[in-house]
């Protein structure tokens, strides 16, 4: 038997009559879409902030990849503060965190602040995003989870559209003369009405044996991913001097150090950041591969595109977030069935032919993109934006279950904390690539009539490497299991395993 097992066979289920766990899901449900929405709202506003505020680009890509990097390194630990602490607890010091960080960010005086700000507003979704789904497990029985579960989905879906034309709205709309500013500030009022209710409705939950922190293995981590980002994003503007190349070699030996004192650490207390017996797994250790190139593509692709949009080609925020939609909607549309119906008929070929199909979205844009140039139209944009949607939406639904499928159960919470934790560093270092694929096809000093076209070359250039990245997750996802949704024996349960902890919760009254 498992410990999962035993955790499960001493556990009570949470009472089924308590109106108020339906509270408490709405109440988690909005603080991880104001998560989501708060990724992609930041997008569509980067170029008034740019140029509102006089930033810098690599001030703008730390903007964005400072909240990533923050948290993506504050992942697993706020898992196991919540396991530890008590879930309710440590969700609540979160959505008050980030509704603070929040407040800052839309007080920022200067991009300086503004960065940290943001970097602040990562961490504390580091402590809240975690309590999520482990919140539901403690709150509802499992015959209710898959509805729940649905919901989740939901609410993933419509952040995904309603994250770029809420931004392009606020933006636009320059409510107060405030400009870019509301964007931040519209989680104050969500998240003090979030931080009121949750601590009536939310009931406690703690995990019954927690894991211990791994302090150290963040810090390795973090430096690590700070010694390979800063250069990366600074290079260019400073002459990529020989520093730079210093730290980005040197990020590969602390990475190295990481994995020895990992490996230490797992043999003294069996309670190491990183479970490294995970990656014998083959499909894991394939599966982690391809969230983080997925991450860099991702990072890549929707930065580029904003810049695009708004700076090369000139149009309002409003324009470029309603351009966005049918991509958007595409995503939705295209996970619900890859889910539903076409992963338990097909298996990892529907991965696979996401990855292909999100490759030719991207070629097609590429080549409507130099065909049209700067008279290219939102409508022009729409097919191939359909198509990577599609394409996007075939992958993103499966590929976790995909990636968990041959996990042992008991190392089911750290595996999926781990999935998290590589996409969003994937990100910040797509985000970070920028300055290579992207500014560093584009002059320095350019005259107003040579911003767009350096703009559009800029982003054909970009869209080529987001399709090779594409390419290379396609043959990465042959490693994966040809049937991710028939779990082996002993493997790891979707359903049943909590993601942020290694037990199941346990009531605390």
């Amino acid at each position: 038997m498992h410990s999962t097992d035993i955790a499960h066979a001493r556990t009570p289920e949470p009472a089924t009559g308590d109106r108020r766990r339906w509270f408490a899901l709405a109440i988690v449900m909005t603080a991880a879409f104001m998560d989501l929405v708060d990724v992609t709202i930041v997008n569509i506003a980067v170029p008034s902030i740019q140029r509102d505020e006089g930033a810098t680009f690599s001030q703008i890509q730390w903007i964005t990849a400072g909240y990533a990097l923050a948290f993506a390194a504050g992942l697993v630990t706020g898992g196991r503060l919540g396991d530890t602490h008590g879930r309710k607890r440590v969700f609540l010091v979160g959505i008050g965190g980030f509704t603070v960080a929040s407040a800052l960010c839309g007080l920022a005086v200067n991009p300086e602040m503004l960065v940290a700000s943001r970097i602040l507003q990562g961490a504390m979704a580091a402590l809240m995003v975690p309590q999520v789904l482990s919140i539901v497990h403690a709150t509802f029985p499992a015959h209710e989870r898959g509805k729940v579960f649905g919901l989740f989905g939901a609410i993933v879906g419509l952040g995904a559209v309603s994250g770029p034309l809420l931004g392009a709205l606020l933006t636009e709309g320059n409510l107060f003369g405030l400009e870019w500013r509301p964007i931040f500030l519209i989680n104050l009022p969500v998240g003090v009405a979030a931080l009121v209710l949750g601590s009536r409705f939310i009931t406690e939950s703690k995990a019954p044996r927690a894991l211990k922190l791994d302090l150290p293995g963040v810090a390795l981590v973090t430096l690590a991913l700070l010694m390979l980002l800063y250069p990366l994003t600074r290079g260019r503007e400073l002459g990529w001097p020989v520093w730079g190349y210093v730290s980005m070699a040197g990020a590969l030996v602390v990475f190295a150090a990481l994995v020895a004192y990992e490996r230490a650490k797992g043999a003294r207390d069996g309670s190491p950041l990183i479970e490294l017996s995970l990656f014998r797994v083959k499909s894991f250790a394939a599966g982690i591969a391809v969230q983080t190139v997925f991450g860099v593509g991702l990072g890549v692709f929707f930065l580029v595109w904003t810049l695009y949009m708004q700076i090369g080609l000139g149009w309002s925020a409003l324009r470029a977030g309603l351009t966005g939609v049918p991509f958007s909607v595409a995503v939705s549309v295209a996970a619900g069935m890859s889910v539903q119906q076409l992963v338990p008929r097909f298996g990892r070929k529907v991965l696979q032919a996401g990855a292909l199909v999100m490759a030719a979205g991207v070629l097609i844009y590429l080549a409507e993109a130099e065909r049209y140039g700067l008279g290219i139209t939102s409508w022009q944009m729409a097919l191939p934006l359909v198509v990577m949607g599609a394409g996007m939406g075939l992958i993103v639904a499966p590929l976790t279950d995909a990636v968990l499928s041959e996990v042992p159960r008991e190392h089911a919470g750290s595996a999926s904390g781990l999935i998290n934790t590589v996409q969003q560093m994937g990100h910040a270092l797509g985000l970070g690539l920028v300055s290579v694929v992207f500014f560093g096809v584009i002059d320095e000093r350019l005259a107003p009539a040579e911003v767009g076209p350096a703009f559009v070359d800029g982003f054909t250039h970009a869209l080529g490497w987001v399709a090779a990245v594409l390419g290379a997750i396609f043959l990465l996802m042959f490693a994966l299991p040809k049937r991710p949704a028939q779990h082996v024996e002993g493997a790891a349960d979707a359903e049943e395993a909590p993601v942020a902890g290694e037990k199941e919760p346990e009531l605390v009254p």
